[in-house]
């Protein structure tokens, strides 16, 4: 069996779509994200996200495994349904951990030998001390969301992110709507919000305009 380092990979964290939570039992009660996963319940992410990329034989079956990767992790609007919708993609431990999965998968069939992700690897996401997001939105110029920020409103708690990065310049929206279509990243401590509350969402852009949506965290796997 190849390792990690040996075939080649790097340690970045990549783009993703989209944003995962475990869900846990007890007493009859669903917790939502899991912030403590053991290096045991991380090995049975990894092979969850490999397996069904093992199997997958054509570029159509990928895409669809990444979209229904992209669903199951995203808050707010369906962007099938809604194009212009406000979204965000939840990049858990969980979602990290799945998406090397596929990667692991996608390196063996090229290197033709087993190649798995190291304990030290893993164990640096399992340490991620932060929550980040993925917001979609859509706007009139290609300039909209320069400056724009976003916070978690959970009851009277309003929780802010621990830094935004600069939202990317809007690209032509080819559905209905405003003309132009942005995103931005933002990472939020696991330690500063509820994942069992219900959540709004709410972007804030520099002309003092602002929009929002419902994010149930609970009920993301």
């Amino acid at each position: 069996m190849r390792s990690w380092r040996k075939a080649g990979w790097r340690g970045g964290v990549g783009v993703g779509v989209v944003v995962c939570a475990v869900l846990g039992m007890a007493a009859g009660q669903a917790y939502a994200i899991d912030v403590k996963l053991t290096m045991e319940e991380a090995k049975k992410v990894l092979a969850a996200g490999r397996e069904p990329m093992e199997k997958a034989s054509t570029p159509e079956d990928v895409k669809k495994l990444l979209q229904q990767a992209a669903l199951a992790t995203r808050v707010g609007a369906d962007p099938e349904k809604d194009p212009c919708g406000a979204s965000a993609v939840l990049r858990t431990k969980r979602y990290w951990l799945e998406s090397f999965g596929r990667k692991e998968a996608t390196e063996s069939k090229k290197q033709k030998a087993d190649v798995r992700m190291p304990d030290e690897k893993i164990q640096k996401y399992l340490d991620m001390p932060n929550l980040e997001i993925e917001g979609q939105f859509c706007g009139d110029d290609e300039y909209f969301a320069e400056g724009v920020q976003v916070a978690f409103q959970q009851g009277s708690k309003t929780i802010k992110p621990i830094d935004v990065s600069p939202a990317e310049k809007g690209r032509k929206n080819e559905g209905k709507g405003p003309a132009y279509r942005s995103r931005f990243t933002a990472r939020f401590a696991y330690d500063s919000f509820d994942p069992n509350a219900k959540t709004k969402v709410v972007i804030f852009f520099p002309d003092g305009k602002m929009t929002e949506f419902e994010a149930d965290f609970s009920k993301v796997k």
